[in-house]
């Protein structure tokens, strides 16, 4: 039969049929309901079926659209439901539902109705009582009972009724005195009695009457508004906490012994337009009351601002809100609650204990969370922490995720309400790189409830949750102390949960706050108690404060302003904004739970840290992705490698010179001006000593003394190129200038003398000194650190590796060395200004005017051939490789001046090929022409062989022509022999062919010669000159008559030459001339080469 009727319900009943998802199964299941004669049937495992409104109300679901609200017929478990009223209707039951995991809403059988509220004005009568029932606010169906205090008579009826249409069924009533009249029948009396004592004959007089609550104390009346109902239902724990200390303070004989102080209530529902009009009744109805409780920020804020015009003091126990503690705008405010800012604080020594210096924030565009913010940002800039990325929405963070998401935030402050959390943990920024500071007084388990504004299940958002910190306030003492009240906390929550008959804490509207407002009727009972001796002396009592009475105000604002005692909820002590000094609980999400990791002092700055914290990596992340600074450093093989053929170089250098020195009295030695030659090996051992110091980097030495090795680089390197490359400029500049001017100007520099020389060299490297020196004075080296981009090390670390490479640089670089970028513009077409060309470069524009003039003198002398300085084609053989090696080298290095081994590798390699050919082409070819010839230290031999050996190549002439002009002896004339003498030499007969100028020029380099030839012969072997002995009266024979050059004459015992070969050292001599190998003056030829 059930079966039956389950099956007729089902089919004939409206059925409500909706798929839901379950992502940790990936089963849909279909949930059915509906309503059948008011009795709600619901079968269901997910969720609850939606219920209807009440009557001219609506229900508020939490984030849904409306599109949403009409598609979706079953909401899930743990959904909240919040009911709202039109008009000036209050909502009368349950304001919220949530639904429980059996399929049904909470509180299902009690109604939730919308009706009108009655004028709160009869609920408060002076000097009397006014007791409501049910308790709440007066809407249809409340009852009021009035009664008098004693002495007082009730006008009118004693019990009120609310009807629908929102009026009482009865007037107010009244509490009055009792009126005596006294009768004296003679006149005489009666006028005795006035003058005397000055008594009327009629007068009220309140007598005491039964009343058996009358204590004889005067009353003080404190004006409340406790949100039963709206946003914040507070008052449902609030209230009942404050009345339990009314109780104590009032039963206290040290605390107001004369008065009483009672509470006037009415339900503000958290609405500022709702407390507008209570505020109006409490201010302008009896009695007068002598301070103001609101609640919720929006209302105290009305409140607040309202009440200095009244000179009311206005004490709050709910209220948070920033905005709050700004005295010029509430000069009159005190509150229980500390002040949302009270997180920042904590926020900011949390923030330096983890040394973060950069924060991100978000929050939900509201005044409460705006002025939090707005604190937090001049704490953390007080503090040196950077506030990155500051982003804000107003009902949907999606966007604002993004942007912190994009822009690397790490630490991110998040204000804003639990809806919308669920909403920023959505977009799924979170992990071990984040950490996210969230409000304290969300729910414990606002993660875990289902909310179908977003898609996500609860292991989803228990994951994303994990490991963030909140900071929230402490309401109730973790200490066991017994504060003013003589209660522990834990005693105060047994008591307080026996008032509330039962009901679950953790359902009950401002059970957290309790402490709170139980601890401000304590406060207010402490400060007005310590006003009265004050007061007393100036002759005033509480009782007698009015809405125009400024003093007792501020007595009663200066006890406040310096309360301090022990509450339930700890130390209560107020700062100069009248805000509570409180301390801050800190929690983290652990495995799903909060735990508390720490408390936090604001008034003395004090951590106390429970070392419990867990992160999801080794420990707290990063602020930002970690920048690991490392220098690049060049490779100590290739150091090794390079330095290992420098010092070989400057073995061959000192070699070298060591041989030129020892060598320097020999006479082919001699003629290669062999002090130039030992400055240019000085200056090769200089150059390649700089590659030591080139390679030496913040690896070997401290970064104080690599300024030292710049200088180092640039001094050994400069001089030792001056000094090389000087030395042998000169000798190529001397041999272009002797042998390309014109014969008058030759003929006078001939004779070059050797200070000339050193002279040049001397300029060139004061030249260099002098820039470099200028150089230091007026821009001095100095480190600078090149950065890279940066590079990700390898495994999943939050770090990033930033390449650093130190230089030796200068302020104006580019103006001593610029070379690139000239060539740069060049390259790129772009236009090259004066002063770019300006900018080029002292130094380098110096060298590489030297270099390319070195390499034109070395192309323009390179068919030269000089006795003076033999060994100039070996220099302008080195000169083109230096200037070659260095033109190339000087810009390569700096454009890889960013590659550490390869600037080094190329500019080192370059010191060391200009070095080596420098020194094997210079020393080397005269090393293996004294080995090989034994022209060592013999003074005779050394300067016989120095002068007959020229160079190869003129001594292969003279050979050629002793082999083909040879004479004999029989050739001679005075021989008897008619045989015609041989022709002349083929230079005579050259000479004797070309135009005269030609012959001048030519006689005159044949006169040097022979000139030469002559002191050659002078110091030849004695052997030799007993043979030239023996032919002195011979005379040498002359060619026939038709071969006979100009100016010779017959007969004569020696050749008679023309006037242009006429010299002091003639061209044919009487003397027997001697070869090589034997002397013979056959070897006459010899003299016109």
């Amino acid at each position: 039969m059930a079966q039956l009727l389950s099956l007729v319900i089902f089919n004939t009943l409206p059925t409500l049929i909706v798929s839901i998802h379950n992502s940790t199964t990936g089963v849909k299941v279909q949930e059915f309901g509906a309503t059948y004669f008011g009795l709600i049937i619901s079968v269901s495992l997910l969720g609850c079926a939606i219920i209807r409104p009440p009557r001219d109300g609506g229900i508020r679901y939490r984030g849904l659209t409306q599109e949403q609200i009409r598609s979706v017929q079953i909401l899930p478990v743990d959904y909240e439901i919040e009911y709202i009223c039109r008009g000036n209707r209050v909502i009368v039951g349950p304001k919220v539902r949530k639904c429980l995991s059996s399929g049904t809403w909470t509180d299902i059988n009690q109604q939730t109705t919308c009706l009108l509220l009655c004028p709160r004005v009869w609920t408060s009568l002076e000097n009397g009582r006014v007791t409501l029932q049910p308790s709440g606010p007066p809407a249809e169906g409340t009852v009021l009972h009035y009664s008098c205090h004693a002495g007082f008579l009730l006008e009118g009826r004693n019990v009120s009724h609310c009807t629908k249409l929102g009026r009482w069924d009865s007037p107010k009533p009244l509490c009055v005195c009792l009126t005596i009249r006294l009768h004296f029948p003679h006149a005489i009396i009666r006028l005795l009695l006035y003058e005397a004592f000055n008594l009327d004959f009629v007068f009220s007089l309140c007598l005491p009457s039964d009343d058996r609550n009358y204590t004889g104390k005067k009353k003080l009346y404190i004006g409340a508004l406790f949100p039963m109902s709206g946003g914040w239902p507070g008052g449902q724990a609030c209230l009942p906490a404050a009345q339990m200390a009314l109780e104590l303070v009032n039963n206290r004989s040290d605390i107001l012994p004369d008065y009483e102080l009672e509470l006037i209530y009415y339900d503000s529902m958290c609405d500022p337009g709702e407390a507008t009009k209570i505020l109006y009744d409490l201010l302008y109805t009896d009695p007068i009351k002598i301070v103001l409780m609101p609640g919720c920020s929006s209302v105290s804020t009305l409140v607040a601002e309202a009440a200095r015009m009244w000179n009311l003091i206005v004490f709050s126990y709910g209220s948070s809100s920033p905005a709050l503690s700004n005295r010029q705008r509430f000069p009159t405010f005190f509150r229980t609650h500390p002040s949302a800012t009270l997180h920042n604080p904590t926020r900011v020594h949390l923030f330096q204990k983890w040394n973060w210096t950069k924060i991100a924030t978000i929050q939900q565009t509201t005044e409460v969370f705006t002025s939090t913010l707005d604190d937090l940002e001049q704490r953390v800039k007080e503090a040196g922490i950077e506030i990155s990325v500051r982003q804000s929405f107003l009902t949907d963070p999606a966007v604002a995720v993004k942007n912190l998401k994009r822009q690397d935030a790490r630490i991110i402050v998040g204000l804003f309400y639990e809806t919308e959390a669920r909403k920023v943990y959505k977009e799924k920024l979170y992990g071990k790189k984040y950490v996210w500071f969230l409000i304290g007084w969300y729910a414990d388990n606002w993660f875990k409830i289902k909310d179908p504004a977003i898609n996500c299940s609860v292991e989803d958002m228990t994951e994303a949750v994990e490991g963030h910190v909140t900071t929230e306030i402490v309401m109730l003492n973790p200490e066991i102390v017994r504060g003013v009240s003589n209660l522990t906390s834990a005693e105060f929550v047994a008591q307080l949960t026996s008032r509330l008959g039962g009901k679950n804490p953790e359902e009950t509207g401002g059970f957290q706050e309790a402490p709170l407002a139980y601890d401000a009727v304590w406060a207010l009972a402490l400060a007005l108690n310590k006003t009265v001796t004050p007061l007393h002396a100036k002759g005033k009592r509480l009782e007698d404060f009015n809405y125009n009475n400024k003093d007792i105000t501020k007595e009663i604002y200066r006890a406040l302003n310096t309360s301090s005692f022990e509450g339930v909820s700890g130390h209560v002590v107020f700062d100069a904004q009248g805000s509570r000094m409180a301390w801050t609980l800190i929690e983290q999400l652990q495995g799903g739970s909060y735990k508390k990791i720490g408390y936090y002092d604001s008034t003395k700055g004090n951590l106390s840290w429970n070392n419990s914290d867990k992160w999801i990596g080794a420990g707290p992340p990063a602020d930002h992705t970690r920048v690991i600074e490392k220098f690049r450093f060049l490779s100590q093989k290739l150091f090794i490698s390079v330095s290992v053929f420098a010092g070989l170089g400057i073995l061959l250098g000192i070699m070298c010179l060591t041989f030129n020195i020892y060598n320097s009295n020999v006479r082919y030695i001699q003629n290669s001006q062999p002090y130039l030659n030992n400055i240019t090996a000085v200056g090769c051992v200089l150059a390649l000593a700089a590659i030591f110091p080139l390679g030496i980097d913040g690896q070997h030495v401290k970064e104080s003394q690599f300024p030292v090795v710049c200088q180092f680089r640039l001094w050994l390197l400069g001089l030792g190129f001056s000094l090389a490359y000087g030395s042998m400029f000169t000798k190529i500049w001397w041999v272009h200038t002797v042998f390309t001017k014109k014969d008058e100007k030759k003929d006078r520099r001939k004779h070059l003398e050797p200070w000339k020389l050193y002279t040049t060299v001397g300029v060139l490297v004061a030249v260099d000194v002098l820039s470099l020196m200028i150089w230091q004075i007026v821009d001095p080296l100095h480190i600078t650190v090149e950065k890279f981009t940066k590079e990700a090390p390898k495994g999943d670390v939050d770090e990033l590796i930033q390449p650093q490479l130190q230089h030796c640089s200068s302020k104006k670089m580019n103006t001593w060395l610029e070379y690139i970028i000239l060539y740069t513009k060049i390259r790129k077409k772009k236009k090259v200004s004066s002063h770019d060309i300006v900018r080029s470069g002292v130094v380098y524009g110096y060298k590489g005017l030297l270099l390319l003039l070195g390499i034109f003198l070395a192309y323009e002398t390179k068919s030269i051939s000089t006795e003076k300085i033999n060994d100039h084609r070996a220099v302008g053989m080195a000169i083109y490789n230096v200037a070659v090696l260095c033109m190339i080298t000087a810009p390569v290095t700096m454009i890889l001046s960013s590659q550490q081994d390869a600037s080094f590798a190329f500019a080192s390699l370059a010191i060391i090929f200009s070095a080596y050919i420098t020194l094997v082409v210079l020393f080397v070819p005269k090393m293996r022409r004294l080995i090989t010839r034994g022209e060592w230290q013999s003074e005779q031999q050394d300067t016989l062989t120095t002068r007959l050996s020229v160079n190869n190549n003129d001594e292969e002439k003279s050979r050629q022509l002793e082999r083909g002009e040879q004479r004999t002896p029989e050739n001679y004339p005075g021989n008897g022999k008619s045989t015609p003498p041989p022709p002349l030499p083929h230079k005579l007969k050259k000479i004797n062919s070309e135009s005269s100028c030609t012959k001048e020029e030519r006689v005159t380099e044949l006169r040097n010669q022979l000139a030469e030839r002559e002191a050659l012969r002078s110091r030849r072997r004695p052997s030799c000159q007993n043979q030239n002995q023996n032919h002195n009266h011979s005379s040498l024979p002359l060619p026939s008559k038709q071969a006979e050059p100009p100016g010779y004459m017959a007969g004569s015992d020696q050749a008679v030459l023309p006037p242009s070969f006429s010299n002091s050292s003639n061209l044919y001599q009487g003397e027997s001339k001697l070869s090589r190998n034997h002397c013979h003056n056959s070897r006459l030829p010899l003299l016109y080469k």
